[in-house]
Parts: structure tokens; C-alpha cells; sequence
């Protein structure tokens, strides 16, 4: 998912572990941000959606209908 979608848009912005480790002005690789998920998944995006050979990741509704 990270090398289809980026790692920009798999890594949960909100989560309170992103925010406390300051996560934003770090420049992680992806193994790095695996890791991280790993350790805590909080920081991982959600809802995950995969339906149809896609993924939408996040609270993305108007995107949920080209899953149908």
C-alpha cells in the first residue's frame, strides 16, 4: 500500500503517537514508518477499505461508491 498510495497517505496524521514523536518533520523511510505501524497501529490510516482491486484509506465516503 505504501508504494501504491505513498507513504504520505497511509500514515494516521491525527494519531496522538504521530503528533507526540513529531513525526511530521521527520523524514521516514519505509521500513522506518513500518516499524513504526508495527509498534503502534494507531498509526496506521483508517477506515481501510479494499474492495475491487482498490484501496481507499481514510474516512473518504464519496470514493466508497466506485467500489460497488
Amino acid at each position: 500500500m505504501i508504494d501504491e498510495q505513498g507513504l504520505d497517505a497511509v500514515l494516521n496524521h491525527r494519531s496522538p503517537t504521530y503528533k507526540a514523536r513529531n513525526l511530521g518533520a521527520a523524514k521516514l523511510s519505509k521500513s522506518q514508518a513500518i516499524e513504526l505501524m508495527l509498534e503502534d497501529p494507531n498509526l496506521i490510516r483508517r477506515p481501510l477499505v479494499l474492495a475491487k482491486g482498490k484501496a481507499i484509506m481514510g474516512y473518504k465516503p464519496e470514493e466508497y461508491e466506485s467500489l460497488r
